[in-house]
């Protein structure tokens, strides 16, 4: 019991050890950028990022100081991902609006259904749908009950039903984007894709620092890629930073 208990308060003092140390590092990390030392901020917040820590403000920084060290794919990145977790922060999105639009030569554009769709988390959207849900069920089951009430009950109750089977439908395009979708970002200042998963295969195109690339296909160390024109071609995975879908 005595042992059990020595290895829980190991594990305990470890974690708070451990996020003492990200904690310093962020403090430092944003010194440098105040300091103006972008390139060494955007190093810091990196080192950060890989031990596994993240938030909406830790990735939201990251990019700043990504895009004033000039690195457009890698600040795009950041705000990709500190979008999944806050997807309504005005600021966020006017950031990430910003960046894109300095991005060079073809690049994914999200659709108008997709960008609406990702206002909300996952999380959100699948609460929201269970309420819809229950309520659409609570006012069935009161219709049964009370049958006499059922005539005046009947528009809300359509309502219900529409609004269930509408936010399943945004959850489900929600959950596709996000498990069975994946988007490349090419974090170099160029890209060239290749015809196959090879570096003697024939180039097929270039894409610049930021392109936004739809991921079709991985194979060891190579991803394939489509970009806006339908153009299809083979990236290395040190050439780009591999998401979820938005």
């Amino acid at each position: 019991m005595k042992s059990r208990l020595a290895i829980l308060l190991a594990v305990v003092c470890a974690g708070k050890l451990l996020a003492t140390d990200v904690t310093a590092d962020f403090a430092a990390a944003n010194k440098l950028y105040a300091e103006g030392k972008f390139a060494e901020a955007t190093t810091t917040y990196d080192a950060i990022l890989k031990t596994g820590a993240q938030s909406p403000v830790l990735l939201f920084n990251a990019g700043n100081a990504a895009f004033k060290a000039g690195h457009l794919g890698k600040a795009i990145a950041a705000y990709r991902q500190a979008e999944l977790l806050t997807p309504r922060d005005a600021e966020l999105r006017a950031n990430l609006a910003f960046v894109r639009n300095q991005v060079q030569g073809a690049t994914l554009r999200e659709s108008r259904w997709q960008n609406w769709a990702g206002t909300l988390t996952l999380n959100e959207g699948a609460i929201l749908t269970a309420v819809f849900f229950w309520a659409m069920f609570a006012l069935l089951a009161f219709r049964q009950l009370r049958p006499v009430l059922a005539p005046k009950l009947h528009s809300v109750t359509r309502l219900a039903v529409a609004l269930t089977l509408f936010s399943g439908a945004v959850l489900a395009l929600q959950a596709t984007n996000r498990f069975n979708a994946a988007i490349a970002v090419v974090t170099g200042a160029e890209a060239i894709a290749r015809s196959g998963p090879f570096d003697e295969a024939q180039s097929v195109f270039t894409a610049r620092d930021g392109a936004e690339l739809k991921v079709l296909d991985r194979h060891d160390n190579w991803v394939q890629v489509v970009n806006n024109v339908g153009k299809i071609g083979w990236l290395n995975q040190k050439q780009v930073a591999v998401l979820p879908g938005a």
